[in-house]
């Protein structure tokens, strides 16, 4: 059995589990989430042709909105906070004063200010990777899937030897902040691939020829004969296929440049920057690396990328403890933006930046900002979209959206519509109900 495994350490956010990560080569029905299966799935692929990707980067326990893009310099101190505004290259948008690489391509950027779709108010990454709440009487049996699964569901994939969907998130203390796959009722074969940590060095053979790695699948085919021989629905025949396409990716060199980057320039790593690859707390790293791990993924043929950024759960300190997160966010999310518009891609890839829910307008006694469900913000670039605006705004402490309110099912019926999905599709959920890709959303029409 060949592993492709990663192990992660954090403390703890609000509650705590850990588990490794791994991703099985070979074994088929030896349990667990293998390569083959998530190559099966995409090879279930049936609609058009498309080239474009999805790199979505949720911000760990939810950053808060006044202090980022939406600040509040006509209330009172104990809302608005110590920060100053800035202006940007658009005329008449302005933004923290400790985002300014941001404010110097705000015209590759859109800003929302009125972001909701949070039903409880808890951390969980779900909303910002679905677009629904994790909780609810209309959630089907199994869960609502991923953008990631369902574009590996339904849009073609034609590179075998870069998975589909892969997930940059280690595993953190407070596990909703850890997931990125959330695959939901469409099964674990479509989960994110998840080249985590020291999991990296085991996609390389070290030692093991090529010859080597077809005598042990010989091997497997050989095992599987005993069944092969009793089946009439041509199953072990099929997975043939998929278990020669996991070896595909294992000899390949493709998928392992993609996350070497050494191969970049000491320029271009020193524009996105390291950050930090220890979890902050029980969140996510700050590791700048996965920005630039992400833009690489994409050109490789990756079509949905996820990362976690930090742990943005200021309850105490917040302004303080914001100065441990924002200045180098900003840097890794620019570098990316940028990089995407250098090499020619910001018409094909589209990014996507938020939390799961904005902030208190009031700072607390600790100097924190707890949660608040009734309106966030999020950061889009690339796809093509109109940028260089702002969408939304709220009322004069930031509590409240005042002008468009944007939910989180919007921004997915946009990415959806964008990549060529009819938002008429429905996939079945483990009862065989069909299922709605958004619940009645419309792409939105500000950005396409």
């Amino acid at each position: 059995m060949l592993n492709i495994s990663g192990s992660s350490s954090g403390r703890a956010f609000c509650d705590g589990v850990s588990r490794r990560d791994f991703l099985k080569i070979g074994g088929l029905a030896m349990g667990g989430l293998s390569l083959p299966q998530i190559l099966q799935a995409e090879a279930l692929s049936k609609v058009g042709r498309s080239a474009k990707s999805v790199i979505m980067i949720y911000m760990a326990g939810a950053p808060p909105h006044q202090d980022l893009f939406d600040l509040k310099m006509d209330a009172p101190l104990e809302y608005r906070g110590p920060y100053k505004p800035i202006s940007t290259n658009v005329p008449g948008i302005q933004i923290s004063e400790h985002m300014p690489f941001s404010a110097k391509i705000m015209d590759k950027l859109v800003p929302i200010r009125s972001m909701w779709g949070s039903v409880t108010g808890d951390h969980d990454s779900h909303v910002c990777y679905t677009g629904r709440s994790s909780k609810g009487v209309l959630t089907p049996p199994g869960g609502w899937p991923s953008i990631g699964s369902v574009m590996t569901k339904i849009l073609p994939h034609e590179n075998k030897e870069v998975p589909p969907f892969v997930g940059l998130a280690p595993k953190a203390g407070h596990p909703p902040y850890g997931s990125p796959g959330h695959p939901g009722f469409l099964g674990p074969a479509y989960s994110a691939f998840r080249p985590n940590g020291d999991g990296v060095t085991d996609l390389t053979l070290n030692g093991i020829s090529s010859d080597r790695l077809s005598d042990r699948r010989a091997l497997l085919s050989a095992f599987d004969n005993m069944r092969r021989d009793a089946d009439r629905s041509g199953l072990m025949q099929g997975l043939d296929v998929f278990n020669q396409q996991a070896f595909d990716v294992l000899t390949s060199s493709r998928l392992l440049e993609a996350l070497d980057l050494s191969k970049e320039s000491s320029a271009t790593r020193e524009r996105y920057g390291k950050g930090d690859t220890r979890n902050y707390g029980d969140g996510a790293p700050r590791n700048n690396e996965h920005f630039l791990v992400a833009r690489r993924l994409v050109e490789a043929g990756a079509r949905c990328v996820t990362m976690n950024y930090g742990r943005w759960d200021f309850h105490d300190r917040n302004h303080s403890e914001l100065l441990t997160h924002l200045p180098l966010f900003d840097q890794g999310l620019t570098a990316l933006v940028e990089d995407l518009h250098q090499r020619g891609l910001d018409k094909e890839v589209a990014v996507v930046a938020w939390g799961e829910f904005g902030r208190t307008p009031q700072i607390n006694k600790e100097g924190g900002r707890d949660h608040w469900p009734r309106v966030g913000c999020a950061v889009l670039a690339g796809g093509g979209f109109k940028t260089g605006q702002v969408i939304g705004a709220t009322d004069r402490l930031g509590g409240e959206p005042t002008e468009r309110p944007v939910h989180f099912g919007e921004v997915f019926a946009t990415l959806y519509h964008w990549l060529g999905i009819d938002l008429h599709t429905t996939l079945p959920d483990l009862s065989g109900r069909p299922q709605y890709l958004v619940d009645g959303w419309m792409p939105m029409k500000e950005l396409i």
